[in-house]
């Protein structure tokens, strides 16, 4: 059985059950506390601190893991993504004091202090600029240092931004864009429990399950009876994937069902689009999945 490392706490975690129970892949655990569940009966789930987690892919103690890719690039083990899970957005960010003047990377002065909880990605962030710094390793948020006199430079995760503005930061460069991934060891390694076969087999089933609600968070599903002589323009409307399923309906000549996917943003002007061709009985649902 497929062994796959998940956030234990925070909202990281709760997006991530809610990913895979949507893929029919619901934790069931013996209780709130338990380290270890099932995922539907068919993967093992183990929960663990997110930081923990691609430790615990590069060392084989988990097969699979689900963490931000900060995280995984702080760590430097050799990790490859799967896929972009597309939740826990956020960068790694360089702010600095406003009174002092840095509106660009290139105005950090040699020698300044930057207090930060990523001090490799920091390190070689600078490096990489020929920026020579003195990397300050903090744990938890940054944003405190420049208050209490340990740094002027951050360098800390920004969703929007309005942390930093909050206390007198104002950013200035990016040097990660993060989010959380679906990540696996780059040299292979696997649990002794599983072979080759099936642990390849079983990756792409995984991939493939969250992939395919991913896929159909963003789309819509939408059936109408359209006027045959206005096929042409409702194929502008709704392209679909391949084009609109287009079916004859029973005991009507004049009118066809036409069903397709079209993205959920803007479906109000899809739906006022198609009431003006003369459609009727517009239904719109949701997508579970969806497989290309």
């Amino acid at each position: 059985m497929l062994r796959i490392a998940l956030p234990n706490k925070g909202r990281l975690s709760e997006d991530t059950r809610e990913l895979f129970a949507d893929a029919g892949l619901e934790v069931r655990a013996r209780g709130e506390r338990a380290l270890t569940a099932s995922l539907g009966g068919v993967f093992e789930a183990i929960f663990v601190r997110a930081q923990d987690i691609p430790e615990f892919v590069a060392d084989g103690a988990a097969d699979v893991g689900v963490t931000g890719w900060d995280l995984v690039s702080e760590c430097g083990r050799a990790l490859c993504c799967l896929a972009d899970l597309e939740f826990g957005r956020c960068r790694l960010a360089v702010a600095a004091k406003e009174e002092i003047g840095i509106d660009a990377i290139d105005d950090v002065p040699a020698g300044a202090r930057v207090a930060t909880s990523f001090p490799r990605l920091t390190e070689r962030y600078f490096a990489a600029r020929d920026l020579p710094v003195e990397v300050v390793p903090v744990s938890g948020a940054a944003e405190i240092a420049p208050h209490l006199g340990i740094a002027d430079i951050v360098v800390d995760l920004v969703s929007t931004g309005s942390t930093l503005r909050t206390n007198g930061l104002k950013e200035v460069a990016t040097v990660l864009e993060s989010s959380a991934r679906l990540i696996v060891a780059a040299d292979g390694r696997a649990s002794s429990r599983l072979t080759p076969g099936s642990r390849e087999r079983d990756l792409a089933e995984l991939v493939g399950a969250l992939q395919s609600v991913l896929r159909a968070r963003g789309q819509r599903y939408i059936m109408a009876n359209v006027p045959r002589d206005q096929l042409e323009a409702v194929r502008a409307v709704l392209p679909g994937i391949t084009g609109p399923t287009v079916i004859d309906l029973l005991n009507s000549a004049l009118h066809v069902a036409v069903h397709a996917v079209t993205p959920a943003a803007g479906i109000y002007r899809t739906v006022a689009a198609l009431k003006t061709l003369g459609a009727e009985g517009i239904l719109v649902t949701r997508i579970e999945r969806l497989m290309p």
